[in-house]
């Protein structure tokens, strides 16, 4: 199955149901898919009961990224889930929030190493939700599940 690019994968995001219908914008996935940033604007349906961003929002507009950037950087031949996540609410506001995330080449190199004799990683990943002017919203943890596939 040929991955679609980083450019339409960007493009389907933007239309995705979970993203679409939760306000979740996705602003960039670089061609290397080494970056990627998003943005979450309050609106009427995605507010909680008392006006600020629901957490629902603020952690689904931090969900596929490490799991799909980990896969297409290590390429095909790797399985690449995520496993388990969590998510701290640190402050609330009605500004708008982005999310960014950064995945280098020691990290795929980390990755790779570990994996190389078919056993699994269990790799955690980080990311801060803030505003445009850098205050914290949330921070909320990955961890994905990476393992080389098994000849058949």
């Amino acid at each position: 199955m040929r991955m679609p690019s980083a450019r339409a994968m960007r493009r389907i995001l933007n239309v995705w149901p979970p993203f679409l219908f939760a306000g979740i914008r996705v602003l960039e996935i670089s061609d290397d898919w080494r970056r990627a940033r998003i943005v979450l604007k309050r609106h009427w349906y995605n507010r909680n009961f008392v006006g600020t961003h629901f957490g629902g929002s603020l952690f689904a507009m931090t969900d596929p990224f490490w799991m799909v950037m980990t896969l297409y950087r290590l390429g095909g031949g790797y399985v690449v889930w995520d496993k388990a996540a969590a998510i701290e609410f640190v402050e609330a506001t009605r500004a708008p929030v982005y999310a960014e995330f950064l995945l280098d080449d020691a990290t795929i190199d980390e990755l790779r190493a570990a994996t190389a004799d078919g056993a699994k990683c269990l790799r955690w990943f980080e990311t801060e939700v803030r505003t445009a002017d850098g205050q914290v919203v949330a921070r909320v943890r990955k961890q994905v599940y990476v393992r080389r596939k098994r000849a058949d």
